[in-house]
C-alpha cells in the first residue's frame, strides 16, 4: 500500500498530477482543491495517497490531508461511488461541509457535485450518517477540533452528553458562525443544543 508520496510536482492538469519520487513519475488522481492546494510545477510536495487495485487497472488517488482521505475512503465504499466520484464530491465540499451535509441529510449540496444526482445523494447521505464519528475530529476540520478553544470545549460537552461526534462538530460549527469567534463556552454549549434539538 502506497500511504503518500513526498516528491517534486512534475506535472499537473485538471484533475492529477505527476509526482516524481526519486526518478519515477507517480500520476496521481486528485480533487481540484488539493490540486490547488500543490503549488506550482517544480515545487517540494507530499500528499496522502490510496491506491486502488482492480482487475483492469491500478489506480493512485492523492489528497491534502488525512481527512480528506479518509472521506474518500467512505465515499467509496458506498454503492455507485467510485473514485472519480469521490473526487467530484471532495472537489466540490471539504470534510467540513461533506460533516455538516450528512448531519443535516442536505442532498441537495451534496448533489452539487458532478456525477451525483439525488438518488445517489440520498444514498450516500444514509450510508455515511453512522460511519463519520471516527473521523469528524481528523485533520480536515476546523475550529471544533482545537483543544482549549471555546468552541473545542463545547464539543466535548456535547460529546460528554452522549451525542455523536458527527452530531456535536456540526451543532458547535453551526452555533460558532451564528455567535462569531468571541463567544463563550456556556452560550455555545447553549445555542448547540438548539442547533442538535434538545433541550437545555
Amino acid at each position: 500500500m502506497i500511504a503518500r508520496l513526498t516528491g517534486v510536482l512534475a506535472e499537473s492538469a485538471a484533475d492529477h498530477a505527476v509526482i516524481d519520487v526519486g526518478g519515477v513519475g507517480y500520476l496521481v488522481w486528485m480533487s481540484t482543491r488539493a490540486l490547488a492546494a500543490l503549488g506550482p510545477v517544480g515545487g517540494q510536495v507530499m500528499v496522502f495517497t490510496e491506491l486502488q487495485v482492480r482487475e483492469d487497472a491500478m489506480t493512485l488517488y492523492g489528497f491534502a490531508s488525512g481527512a480528506e482521505r479518509d472521506w474518500f475512503r467512505l465515499l467509496t465504499s458506498v454503492q455507485g461511488v467510485g473514485g472519480r466520484v469521490a473526487l467530484a464530491i471532495l472537489s466540490v465540499l471539504e470534510p467540513v461541509e461533506l460533516v455538516r451535509a450528512v448531519a443535516a441529510g442536505d442532498k441537495a449540496m451534496v448533489a452539487r457535485a458532478n456525477g451525483v444526482g439525488p438518488k445517489l445523494a440520498i444514498r450516500i447521505i444514509t450510508e455515511l450518517k453512522d460511519k463519520t464519528g471516527g473521523i469528524v475530529l481528523g485533520p480536515g476540520m476546523t475550529a471544533p477540533q482545537v483543544k482549549g478553544s471555546a468552541a473545542g470545549d463545547a464539543l466535548s460537552a456535547l460529546a460528554n452528553l452522549g451525542f455523536r461526534p458527527v452530531e456535536a462538530s456540526a451543532a458547535v460549527t453551526a452555533a460558532e458562525e451564528e455567535l462569531g469567534p468571541g463567544a463563550t463556552l456556556d452560550a455555545l454549549v447553549r445555542l448547540a443544543l438548539k442547533k442538535a434539538a434538545r433541550p437545555v
